[in-house]
């Protein structure tokens, strides 16, 4: 029922935008709205830690409301790291791990993001909280090595996620509901380390949705100096999830833990999707 009023609302609303751009005023009035909603900020509060955050749609107002139960343990996580850290943030979405590492624990955070639909979110936390000496955003996919490949999309949303580059599936392995699509430029982590002089992670969060493995592929350098590593595991994708093990192990690291929300256990979808952490 839910969803059916939200596709009614959206649709009323695109009709209504398509009969107001057909007029002067009502283009203005459309643009204004559209400038206005980007504007919109919230405030979040985790562990003593103030953050300021765009909120254009509801799915970024999603995010925020479930900013300390969706995943508590990759909070955890974060603020058991030293503090000034250099911590990649692979999959850095909107910003929001990104953004509590550098200010709640003071850590150098290099933010990996292609989809050009999340950038301009991330770019503007990034501002809001003041940390722009403190987030390096690098606008490039990784993968296992330097190609030209589709971007391939679920969503256009701000926001949104479950975007895979260079393959055809989805998180769970299966062909990915795609939506949108283009071709863009990625590389390995270890050509993006020494192409962008970026400085070495010493603690790792990647969260892709499906192509972990590809990029663990292409970082056998930085891989060799991590200290610890948050990845996200879906166990319904076994081939995924059996060479992370393998190429985690094979750098030295030990498997140290998963866990999810108990919201994730509430949704069968993503029942079996885990965030692993492995440490030396």
């Amino acid at each position: 029922m839910l969803v059916r009023l939200k596709n009614a609302v959206a649709a009323g609303v695109r009709s209504s935008s398509a009969l107001l751009g057909k007029t002067r005023v009502g283009r203005v009035l459309v643009e204004e709205l559209a400038d206005a909603a980007m504007t919109r900020t919230d405030t979040v509060t985790h562990g003593g830690t103030e953050l300021i955050f765009a909120v254009p749609n509801q799915m970024n107002r999603w995010r925020i409301t479930t900013f300390s139960s969706k995943e508590p343990e990759t909070l955890e996580w974060i603020d058991s790291i030293p503090r000034g850290s250099v911590v990649w943030d692979i999959g850095a979405n909107v910003g929001l791990y990104s953004c509590y590492a550098a200010k709640a624990r003071g850590c150098r955070v290099v933010a990996f993001e292609p989809s050009v639909f999340n950038l301009e979110l991330l770019a503007r936390n990034v501002f809001l909280n003041g940390l722009t000496e403190a987030v390096t955003i690098v606008p490039v996919a990784l993968s296992e090595r330097a190609m030209v490949n589709a971007l391939n999309m679920s969503s256009t949303q701000w926001g949104g996620a479950l975007s895979t580059f260079g393959e055809t599936w989805g998180f769970d392995g299966q062909p990915l509901q795609k939506k949108f699509e283009y071709r863009t430029v990625g590389m390995s982590m270890d050509q993006a380390l020494e192409f962008f002089s970026l400085p070495p992670p010493e603690y790792m969060k990647i969260d892709v949705d499906g192509i972990e493995h590809l990029i663990l592929r292409g970082g056998a350098r930085v891989l060799s100096h991590v200290r610890a590593i948050s990845v996200e595991i879906t166990d319904d994708f076994p081939e995924m999830a059996e060479e992370c093990s393998r190429i985690l192990q094979a750098a030295g690291l030990r498997f140290a833990g998963k866990r999810h929300a108990a919201m994730i256990d509430e949704n069968p979808t993503y029942s079996q999707t885990f965030n692993q952490v492995w440490t030396r």
